[in-house]
């Protein structure tokens, strides 16, 4: 049997420090996700366009839940300026049951007033 994890940590990286703190910022007003984390700068060596690139880059990791990942894809799609931007879900397979009730809480959608 499979089972789908309930929660997830989502990454990204951008090519600035301001850009990454957008990126964050953006979902957790949007409660796509709990909290999200910069951590930079970061060098990135990858193949790009039939050549390979080194660039400095900042991560960015989201804590959410699968349920909020949809959303959170398009909102980052949306909101990134990369052309093919890195959107990676890594599932949490174990945690703090307080924290994760945390990330639960706060990722909840909010009822319109």
């Amino acid at each position: 049997m499979t089972t789908t994890p309930a929660w997830l940590t989502v990454l990204t990286t951008t090519d600035s420090e301001a850009k990454a703190r957008s990126l964050a910022q953006g979902a957790v007003e949007a409660r796509l996700v709990a909290c999200a984390q910069i951590s930079a700068p970061v060098t990135s060596v990858y193949r790009w366009q039939h050549a390979i690139e080194s660039t400095e880059e900042w991560q960015v990791l989201f804590r959410t839940t699968a349920e909020r990942y949809d959303e959170l894809e398009a909102h980052l799609l949306a909101a990134h300026d990369y052309e093919t931007p890195e959107i990676i879900a890594i599932p949490v397979v174990r945690g703090s049951a307080r924290y994760l009730d945390w990330v639960a809480a706060e990722t909840a959608p909010v009822a319109p007033l």
